[in-house]
């Protein structure tokens, strides 16, 4: 087991995957602050090594300052700010869990008439654990592995708008080892 978490913890501090994470974190961290001053903020964010992108219709200044006192705060300790609880990895997680707990359900259900029809409940009531443990699964994940809390010697290059048709999209460039 020591040596599977080492080869992990190797994975995850590769610059590309580092430099992802921390954006990643950082996106959360401006999401979280935006989400302050923006009554009912509807913005969905992406991230890259290079930095990250954010779509939904905000100003740039609020963009701005929200990124770089997301940076700051979480240069400062509030490394809690990378996880957020709308993040796809929740998302991916309740996906998963539901997957799995559908195949567990519908395992020997072809040798029986009505099988699949019949297990109906076994589903509900998997697909109802997936949704409760699927959101706690997700935090832990971005905690450990899709997000980094300490954004090291991340920095804040440029952010730029951009509409794309209707939609107004924010790229924040940013640079880190």
């Amino acid at each position: 087991m020591e040596k599977q978490l080492t080869g992990l913890n190797d994975l995850l501090d590769i610059s590309l995957v580092r430099r992802v994470r921390r954006n990643h974190g950082l996106e959360h961290a401006t999401i979280h602050l935006m989400s302050r001053r923006v009554p009912q903020l509807k913005i969905i964010g992406r991230s890259d090594a290079r930095g990250f992108w954010l779509y939904g219709d905000v100003s740039t200044d609020i963009v701005r300052e929200s990124a770089n006192q997301a940076l700051a705060r979480m240069q400062q300790g509030e490394h809690q700010l990378a996880v957020h609880p709308n993040c796809g990895t929740n998302l991916v997680s309740v996906a998963l869990l539901g997957t799995a707990a559908t195949l567990v359900a519908l395992a020997g259900s072809e040798r029986e008439k009505f099988g699949k029809i019949q297990r109906i409940p076994l589903i509900i009531m998997g697909l109802l654990g997936a949704a409760m443990l699927g959101q706690p699964l997700g935090m832990r994940l971005q905690q450990h592995v899709t997000t980094l809390g300490d954004p090291g010697d991340l920095a804040i290059l440029s952010i730029e708008r951009m509409q794309r048709g209707a939609m107004t999209v924010h790229r924040v460039e940013t640079r880190s080892t």
